[in-house]
This record gives C-alpha cells, sequence and structure tokens, in this order.
C-alpha cells in the first residue's frame, strides 16, 4: 500500500501528518515553529509513524526540477464562475440544475470529454454557450488562491521549471494568466485542447515538459486538487501530489497522492528541506 506524506493540512484518508523538524533548516522563527507544532505525530492504519515516515520521505524523494500545476481551485478560486456558467447550460439544455456541491463533485474532465456524457449529440452546442457565456465573465470574477503567487515565485527563484497543465480551454487558460500577471512565472501553460487528449491522459504533462528539457518522472511533480489530477500524474510517472481539501474520499481511494500539502506554506517549506 502506497503511503501518504500529509503536510499542515486537514483530512485525507488514511493520512499521516509528517513530524519533526521545520522543513528548510535555518534557525525556527515563529512561521517555523507554527509549522512544528501542525507536524504532530500519527499512526496511520497501516502502522507507519509519521516520525519516521518524515525522516524518510526526503530520502526517497529526488527535489523536483520541474513542478506542474493544475490551474482551477489548484491557484485561482473559479467555482462561482464554473458554477454559473454550467447552469446556464443546464437551463438551455432542459436539464436539472447542479447544486454548488454538485458542481465541485462533478466538474473533473475537460468540456470535449465531459460534454458529450451530459448532453449526447448536442455537447457541441452545450460547449459553445458556455463558452460564450464563460469568457464574457471569467477575468472580471477571477480570483487568485491565497499564499500562491509566494509560493510560484519561490519556486522559480530557486530554479524550479514551473508549468501548468489544466483542463480549461487553453486560450482561457492563457488569457487568465496574463490578467494576472502570472504568464512569466512558467515555462509552459497546456490547457485542454492543447494536447492531443486532455488530462488524465499523459500527453499534456510531455507537452508541459517539452520547453523544459525535463523528463517525466519523480523528478517532475504534479501538483492538484482533484484526483483526476492525481490519475493524470501516476499516466505520466509524475509524483501525484495533492494541494488543499477539495477531492472527495473516494476519487483519492481511486487514485492515492504521494504527498498531500493543505496550504502553499508547507509544500513550499517541504521542497526546500529535500
Amino acid at each position: 500500500m502506497s503511503r501518504i506524506a500529509y503536510v499542515g493540512g486537514r483530512h485525507v484518508p488514511h493520512r499521516v501528518r509528517i513530524d519533526g523538524d521545520p522543513v528548510g533548516g535555518g534557525v525556527p522563527g515563529p512561521f517555523a515553529r507554527r509549522l512544528r507544532e501542525r507536524y504532530l505525530a500519527h499512526v496511520d492504519g497501516s502502522g507507519v509513524t509519521a516520525r519516521g515516515l518524515a525522516a524518510a520521505a526526503p530520502q526517497s524523494l529526488p527535489r523536483p526540477q520541474a513542478i506542474l500545476f493544475d490551474w482551477d481551485n489548484t491557484l485561482v478560486d473559479s467555482w462561482a464562475t464554473i458554477h454559473e456558467a454550467l447552469n446556464l447550460v443546464m437551463t438551455a439544455m432542459e436539464k436539472p440544475l447542479w447544486s454548488l456541491r454538485e458542481t465541485k463533485e462533478r466538474v473533473r474532465l475537460s468540456l470535449r470529454e465531459s460534454f458529450p456524457l451530459h448532453f449526447g449529440d448536442r455537447w457541441e452546442e452545450a460547449r459553445q454557450i458556455y463558452l460564450d457565456f464563460f469568457s464574457t465573465i471569467h477575468l472580471d470574477r477571477l480570483c487568485p488562491l491565497p499564499g500562491r503567487l509566494e509560493l510560484l515565485r519561490g519556486l522559480a527563484a530557486d530554479g524550479i521549471f514551473l508549468g501548468v497543465v489544466s483542463n480549461k480551454t487553453g486560450a482561457l487558460l492563457r488569457r487568465e494568466a496574463e490578467r494576472i500577471g502570472w504568464s512569466e512565472l512558467f515555462g509552459s501553460m497546456v490547457g485542454a485542447g492543447d494536447a492531443p487528449v486532455d488530462k488524465p491522459d499523459a500527453a499534456p504533462v510531455a507537452l508541459a515538459l517539452r520547453p523544459s528539457g525535463i523528463e517525466a518522472g519523480e523528478a517532475v511533480w504534479l501538483v492538484g486538487d482533484t484526483g483526476v489530477d492525481m490519475e493524470c500524474a501516476y499516466n505520466s510517472g509524475c509524483i501525484p501530489v495533492l494541494l488543499g481539501d477539495g477531492a472527495t474520499e473516494e476519487e483519492l481511494l481511486r487514485c492515492r497522492p504521494r504527498l498531500a500539502f493543505g496550504d502553499p506554506a508547507s509544500l513550499f517549506h517541504f521542497v526546500r528541506g529535500l
């Protein structure tokens, strides 16, 4: 059974929280001490101690040369916008409306992968309705999640190649990054439709890594908030890393992350400690 190192966050099935010295070295300041307080020792169902895993994790994982991020609800908060656009389509297609909770649980795949399942032969019509409406509202409502800009700047300053692999339509993805001034932080931004197949296939990862010259493998992390992101990491041979607590238990049990972080500061300090 694979093990999850769970740092600075909330519930993940079969979790262990990392215990030990604050990651990153140096004299522990107030922030590091707060991190240390979170790294309380627990024992998961397999009997593996968190202290033992904390000692083993940095040795068993190489420092990442590249980190690829999901976009929606990993780096930016877009649930309300996605939800509104989807329910506009549901109304036009005479389908039952979704609650926000249902949207958060069901939205995983790209439009070209998911809409045929929901709308059958009319999926292209539904996709156009969605894109037309979404395009009119998404930039005004775009909201970076807390701590993400600092995380990206810190990782980039450490010389790690950063990219995005998203199931958001590629043109919309890059427009959003440009609006909030993040484009220069990424060596690549791959969205739905840019590769022959979308996440969870490995094709978008290969495309995102192409400018770096780095091959997919354990030196590449894929950071996301859903099981589809974890599945994409496994399919491409990268390290699956969960950020946040938006994924359901069921999807994580099907495709478990190697590492899970409740907040971006914990992720950054863990990388610094490798």
